[in-house]
């Protein structure tokens, strides 16, 4: 549905902003009808992520908002909270069903706006969820709430959760359903001949199957390697220097205490604690995010720069009603693809502030409280690419004749020359030691007759007997016109794509099951 429509659907006879009913609520999930909190107009939202994004990409931030949305780091800080006084019971033996289910449900009910409003008082945003839901609990349990945590115990540990599962439940589908696309493609296209490119220029033939299969391969391993580094995040509860002096007084084993809390939250305790989980964990998987974006980015370049009017290679899906531009109607731009590569450049560079936040002084200072906020900005950017970019790709077309006309019009201003690689390394073969040379001058020959570079090499009479003889040697089937068609030098393009495609096809099959 269009954003005019919904707005026109959302307002009617109600007499009510669009923001404020209940069609809205759909696709702005941080608004509900009960809130007494400000229901702001999207439009009045600073971040170009919480207007413009999420209506265009409604479903990918409909799905993020449940991990790193501020509701949901507050959730997930209650969690934790739960989890502590969970190990608590469990250490003294007094764990029941029933009191599991009863802090689940205080921590899945937490109110934020009562949160926020309890932190105008306490001015510390972990006091103030403490102290709301120390009224929530039965009051046996209340002092459990927060005992022998610092509040980074909870922080560190909640953004690891939330990193973790928006990792395995949004990035990582997101990510494999990108690359099964690119795999159909590599596989689908193995066959159809198409020009290298090197610096910009006709280097010598290959496969559009080939070209896809560069990305499954690198973006392949990325994403293996991000839902490694997301198993791997870590959660602590070591007090407010990492030496477990608080935990001391309350069980003759803090990190039995520890394991527990870390258990009840599907973690492992950081091998090393300060006040702060070591933060070379969430780094790294920031960083391979990076690193995915960066090979996303470069395919929506390479994908934008075949769809150039001169190449004309592969062209993206133009809706019937699309419009490519405001003053020239007959313009179909590839602005998925750049849109894509806009976003990279606004997300890519915050990797420098993630490197900043690895470094915190003696125990923790505070320089990263800020910053390490704008991480949630930074996936949603990444994830809405990733989305984008796969609805490019899975409507992605190969122009089958301009790839060959592209291919056999390839060499500059030889026609065929691309082959003259080739022609001289058969030569080579042969025993010929100037090989290059003779077929350089082969190259000048055709380029000032205007004949093809076929056409010329077969005048060369004992140049062509030569390699036509090592061509019947690999067992090249018809050698003698192995240099009329460029397609025929593809080397293993074919089947390495294929091969690429079914094994990466293969590896993400196992991803994203539990």
């Amino acid at each position: 549905m269009s954003r005019k429509k919904v707005f026109a659907k959302a307002g009617g006879s109600k007499g009510l902003a669009p923001w404020q009913c209940r069609e809205a609520v759909d696709f702005f999930p941080f608004l509900n009808d009960t809130t007494t909190m400000e229901t702001r107009n999207i439009f009045e939202n600073l971040s170009s992520i919480d207007h413009r994004y999420s209506l265009s990409e409604s479903a990918t931030f409909k799905s993020l908002s449940k991990y790193i949305s501020e509701q949901a780091s507050i959730t997930s800080c209650a969690r934790c909270e739960a989890a502590l006084v969970k190990a608590h019971l469990k250490v003294r033996g007094q764990l029941t069903a029933a009191a599991e289910k009863e802090l689940d449900s205080v921590a899945e009910s937490i109110d934020p706006e009562e949160v926020y409003r309890e932190e105008e008082k306490t001015r510390h945003n972990i006091r103030a969820l403490v102290n709301v839901m120390k009224t929530k609990v039965p009051a046996d349990l209340a002092p459990l709430v927060h005992l022998g945590a610092t509040s980074v115990d909870i922080l560190d540990t909640a953004l690891s959760c939330r990193m973790r599962d928006v990792t395995q439940k949004v990035v990582l589908p997101s990510l494999v359903s990108l690359e099964k696309s690119l795999c159909a493609i590599a596989d689908r296209e193995a066959e159809t001949p198409q020009v290298g490119r090197t610096h910009g220029q006709h280097a010598v033939p290959i496969t559009f199957g080939w070209s896809i299969a560069e990305f499954v391969s690198r973006l392949g391993k990325s994403i293996l390697r991000i839902d490694e580094l997301s198993r791997q995040l870590k959660g602590k509860l070591a007090g407010p220097v990492g030496s477990y002096n608080g935990p001391s007084m309350i069980v003759k084993d803090p990190e039995q205490l520890e394991a527990e809390y870390m258990h009840f939250l599907g973690l492992e305790p950081s091998e090393y604690s300060n006040q702060l989980v070591e933060p070379e964990y969430l780094l790294r998987l920031l960083l391979e995010f990076n690193v995915a974006f960066g090979i996303i980015a470069n395919l929506a370049d390479d994908l934008r720069n075949l769809q150039r009017s001169e190449i004309g290679e592969v062209f993206e899906y133009f809706s019937s009603t699309q419009v490519g531009s405001s003053t020239m109607p007959q313009k179909r731009n590839p602005w998925n693809s750049e849109h894509v590569k806009s976003l990279w450049k606004a997300m890519s560079p915050r990797v420098l502030t993630f490197y900043m936040d690895q470094i915190s002084e003696h125990q923790r200072d505070l320089t990263n409280s800020a910053s390490q906020r704008f991480i949630a900005d930074y996936v949603a950017g990444f994830t809405m690419a990733v989305d984008r970019m796969a609805s490019v790709v899975s409507g992605l077309q190969a122009d089958k004749e301009s790839m060959s006309r592209n291919l056999d019009g390839a060499g500059g201003k030889v026609k065929g020359g691309v082959l003259a690689e080739p022609a001289y390394i058969l030569l080579g073969e042969a025993g010929v030691n100037d090989g290059h040379e003779i077929i350089r001058k082969i190259t000048l020959e055709a380029e000032k007759s205007g004949k093809s570079f076929f056409e010329v090499l077969k005048t060369h009479t004992d140049a062509f007997a030569k390699i036509t003889a090592q061509l019947e040697k690999l067992g090249i089937a018809n050698p003698e016109a192995f240099f009329e068609h460029p397609a025929n030098y593809r080397g293993l393009a074919a089947d390495k794509s294929r091969r690429l495609a079914r094994k990466y096809q293969s590896l993400m099959e196992g991803l994203c099951k539990d």
